[in-house]
């Protein structure tokens, strides 16, 4: 039993689960107005990009048993990622609404969490481009003070639009784009493809957006359609994942707009898929583990019973937010491939 119990709690850090269902009651006693800002932040110096393809970082890496290879070295696509909120700590400096990218511990938060555990999706078939950004705290997102949030997310995302258009003037070069991003890293990713895709002539290099871990709606863009098919392209990518028979208290019950994409079908409708068409997760130790979880979309948003790894019996979690991206991991890798794989034969035809 001690064992198991302490297998279940290993299990929910690597998934940054304990982020998520446990963070502290943190209140900022500070508006955002009254508090210092970190500094504007430099692009061109590589420390300031937690994955770029030249440099050696975490999203290089490959989960433990998977036989996967890091293939950044040919990719003919890119991926720019956004990361999500990791800032969910009691700030340890004066920079209390944002966080510094000169936070080392941050940093170093971020890139054994998120960047190895969501980023490295992309590495088999992507050149890999993170930036750091000086993310809202999480507080931002249930603070009762619209103009806090609002400040504070702003800031966030003019680091993210800053990042892109140096992304788009140094590297690109009119490479095929996948933009991802999750739960804080979506809502930035969303603004950035209103802003500089949809209806406008970026556009056309657009293989697909994988914008996960927020509630997204299916009218979102005006020319950017939910992804219907494994291999559609110029589309978009959402599901937000919870326990099979649950829905969030945001939820309405009924039938919506929301989009959830199934991912081990990649499709919209709502039949059950199960856990042995789920080709790999990853587990503890970043250690891929077979036929982790099964999905089927419900009004809206994807559920799943609880992941089949040892212990379950003892795991009753109902949101599982963070485990987005580890509980379909192989599936989104293969996807990736296979939607750029389209996306160039399209140019072709």
């Amino acid at each position: 039993m001690k064992n198991i119990s302490l297998l279940f709690i290993l299990t929910i850090a690597l998934f940054g689960l304990n982020s998520c269902f446990n963070v502290p009651k943190i209140v900022l006693n500070k508006s955002w107005t009254e508090a210092p800002q970190p500094p504007e932040i430099v692009y061109d110096l590589s420390k300031n990009w937690a994955a770029l393809p030249n440099k050696k970082d975490a999203a290089d890496l490959v989960p433990k048993k998977s036989g996967f290879k890091d293939q950044q070295a040919d990719a003919k696509a890119d991926v720019f990622f956004i990361y999500p909120t990791i800032f969910t700590y009691e700030p340890k400096n004066e920079f209390i609404w944002n966080g510094s990218v000169e936070d080392e511990y941050l940093n170093a938060v971020v890139d054994s969490s998120t960047i190895l555990n969501q980023a490295t999706v992309f590495n088999g078939s992507c050149k890999v481009y993170a930036p750091r950004y000086r993310q809202a705290h999480y507080y931002a997102f249930v603070t009762p003070n619209k103009t806090d949030k609002d400040a504070a997310l702003d800031l966030a995302y003019q680091d993210v639009k800053k990042a892109f258009e140096y992304y788009l003037k140094n590297f690109n070069q009119g490479r095929p784009i996948v933009i991802a991003g999750h739960s804080q890293g979506t809502l930035h990713a969303t603004r950035l493809l209103k802003e500089f895709f949809d209806e406008k002539p970026l556009q056309k290099q657009l293989v697909a957006a994988y914008i996960i871990g927020i509630a997204t709606e299916k009218n979102t863009f005006h020319q950017i359609p939910a992804c219907d098919s494994p291999t559609s392209t110029g589309c978009f990518i959402a599901w937000t994942t919870f326990k099979q028979g649950y829905l969030p208290p945001w939820h309405p019950g009924t039938t919506t707009n929301l989009v959830s994409t199934n991912p081990l079908s990649w499709t919209l409708d709502e039949e059950f898929k199960p856990k042995e068409m789920n080709k790999g997760g990853v587990f503890f130790g970043f250690e891929y583990a077979k036929n982790m979880a099964d999905a089927q979309n419900h009004l809206g948003v994807l559920w799943t019973h609880i992941p089949y790894v040892k212990g379950r019996m003892f795991v009753n979690i109902k949101n599982w937010h963070k485990a987005d991206y580890n509980l379909y991991y192989s599936s989104i890798r293969e996807n990736v491939g296979d939607r750029i794989n389209q996306f160039l034969l399209n140019k072709k035809e």
